[in-house]
């Protein structure tokens, strides 16, 4: 089963520093029918100014993925973990029992573009911890590259679910398959481009795709696609 959500269909808005859409009910957009997606809680995307961000602020029993599309940011939190990531960098907070960080752009002269994603963890009480990884952009082409993944492996961040988010690009007509267990989920997200789905959904830029009991998938490049796809329990 597919169920397709366009870019238009989410919840957009513009706060001057902060602009973005969200894609689950998250803040001030509440929709009981669409909190989530098996352990995917948060899916947003945010433009950041420069010099601008999140102050300090708390978060528990969740596990927080930020990718970095373009610019940069500074994490920083009472662990005692400071790092500023670009592109090619991904940020994995474990919120576990507790933990206080604040999100910046790091420039003062450009906006910072990322994904964050939140996931429900497969135990709660965990011990908060932090790390940052980074992939090599390269990697992406005609792939798909794990970039976070319970297992962790070179270039990956860990997470605490039984779950992998991968990239990848994709030339004008090349295609790449992924083989799924019934019982799990997979969720398809356009960063740029567009892409079809199994020779019938067609993807453009920001829209997504919620795919449960499908286990051939087909991605097919209608233009340079740039993409993430996530495989959930």
């Amino acid at each position: 089963m597919f169920t397709v959500y366009p870019s238009a269909e989410r919840f957009s808005f513009d706060r001057g520093w902060l602009q973005g859409s969200h894609s689950f009910s998250f803040s001030e957009y509440q929709d009981p029918n669409n909190v989530s997606f098996g352990p995917l809680r948060v899916f947003n995307d945010d433009v950041i100014a420069p010099s601008r961000g999140f102050g300090a602020h708390p978060h528990s029993d969740m596990e927080i993925v930020s990718i970095i599309l373009e610019g940069q940011l500074r994490h920083e939190d009472n662990l005692g973990n400071v790092a500023v990531s670009s592109f090619g960098g991904v940020q994995r907070m474990s919120a576990g029992t507790g933990v206080v960080h604040t999100e910046h752009n790091a420039s003062d002269e450009t906006h910072c573009n990322l994904l964050q994603l939140w996931f429900e963890p497969e135990a709660r009480g965990l011990k908060p911890s932090y790390m940052s990884s980074s992939y090599n952009p390269a990697s992406l082409n005609g792939q798909l590259l794990p970039i976070v993944s319970r297992q962790g492996g070179e270039n990956q961040a860990t997470i605490h679910q039984d779950m992998t988010i991968y990239l990848s690009r994709l030339e004008k007509g090349q295609e790449i398959k992924f083989v799924q267990h019934p019982d799990r989920r997979t969720y398809v997200f356009v960063i740029q481009g567009s892409l079809t789905m199994n020779q019938e959904h067609l993807l453009s830029k920001h829209d997504a795709v919620r795919i449960e009991q499908e286990t051939h998938l087909q991605m097919t490049a209608e233009e340079p696609v740039f993409f993430l796809l996530i495989d959930l329990p």
